[in-house]
């Protein structure tokens, strides 16, 4: 099973799409479901079933390490992987509650990694994806957007850590939480 570590968002849907609709119909943009929108802390790829016993104990002493009580989300603004020459990814930021997001990263990637599962080979930044771009039709007016405009996408309160379960499908990703850890 293909697995991530995430903390979900879904209640800013309205928001997300929203800040989706401000981006251009570049033909390049593939938009992501609004309603499966999350911030990943850690993605672990395939994962036999032997292994989740001791991840989802992993998973569970992590956020008990990281120590981090309920709290404020703030999404809002664009960013953009890898750079504006290069887009691939078009994502919103976090406003309020980017520290308490890293300790939890921090501490899922330290638990992880002692199971063998690989670290991140970039930096962690917190941000929701709104779209992947394709190829550089419509560049440009991306580019605009996401450096003149700054939407307020909206707070939720977070109060759990969630194990979730990535089947790819023709008509895009279909998640399932199978863990779930309160903060």
């Amino acid at each position: 099973m293909r697995l991530f570590v995430s903390v979900d968002v879904a209640p800013l849907a309205d928001g997300i799409a929203n800040a989706q609709d401000r981006l251009p119909d570049a033909g390049s943009l593939r938009f992501v479901d609004p309603e499966n929108a999350h911030v990943t802390l850690e993605f672990l790829g395939e994962v036999t079933p032997d292994r989740r016993d001791a991840l989802e104990s992993a998973l569970a002493t992590a956020v008990d390490d990281a120590a981090v009580d309920p709290f404020e989300l703030t999404l809002g603004g664009y960013g953009v992987f890898p750079s504006l020459d290069y887009i691939s990814v078009v994502w919103t930021g976090v406003r309020r509650g980017g520290p308490e997001l890293t300790r939890l990263h921090e501490a899922v990637e330290r638990e992880t990694t002692a199971l063998g599962f690989d670290p991140a080979d970039h930096d962690f930044t917190p941000h929701v994806t709104l779209a992947r771009m394709d190829d550089a039709r419509g560049k440009a007016a991306v580019q605009r957007v996401v450096a003149d405009a700054n939407p307020d996408v909206g707070s939720v309160e977070v109060c759990e850590v969630r194990l979730t379960e990535s089947t790819l499908t023709d008509d895009g990703p279909v998640y399932e939480t199978v863990g779930r850890y309160p903060l």
